[in-house]
């Protein structure tokens, strides 16, 4: 089972089936589009800002073997390394552009493929109802109560020797 991430704008009321019309759902594996694909992966997903960092990465580390004259196989196999590092990362860059773009993670779910992720995320998110709409009278929003600042601890089991 994979794992996925749903990712929905901040503002997002739970249970609201409009905020899934803006969802992304993303794969949290590696990516063989990005291993094979680096840069491009990254534009089709509309992730400019990482896919040109990727790309001068590409093309810098190309440049630096370059100029250290490393043999042809080796250069093949560090290409390869950073490529695979790509892959392994795309998912999170992915993740990082969204978060940025106000889409905030929602929900975590694993699943076989995308297609019973979707259903699962989309289900556990509809099944969420605001109090609200649940009741007549809503209650209001408990306000927060002011945060106490813990007595200051020194070692690290400060309540192991009490006083007999």
């Amino acid at each position: 089972m994979t794992t996925y991430t749903l990712h929905l704008p901040r503002d997002a009321r739970p249970g609201d089936p409009a905020a899934l019309e803006e969802s992304e759902l993303v794969k949290d594996a590696f990516s063989w589009g990005a291993f094979l694909f680096t840069f491009l992966w990254f534009f089709v997903h509309r992730l400019w800002l990482a896919g040109l960092a990727v790309l001068v990465i590409v093309f810098a580390f190309g440049g630096l073997l370059e100029v250290l004259n490393v043999h042809k196989g080796a250069g093949t196999v560090a290409m390869l390394l950073l490529q695979a590092l790509i892959g392994l990362e795309a998912n999170s860059l992915r993740r990082w552009t969204l978060a940025r773009r106000g889409l905030g993670l929602a929900d975590v779910v694993a699943a076989d493929d995308q297609d019973e992720a979707e259903a699962k995320a989309f289900a556990r998110w509809l099944a969420q109802r605001p109090a609200s709409v649940l009741t007549r009278n809503p209650a209001p929003a408990p306000v927060p109560s002011t945060l106490r600042r813990p007595d200051p601890v020194i070692g690290l089991f400060p309540d192991a020797e009490r006083p007999r």
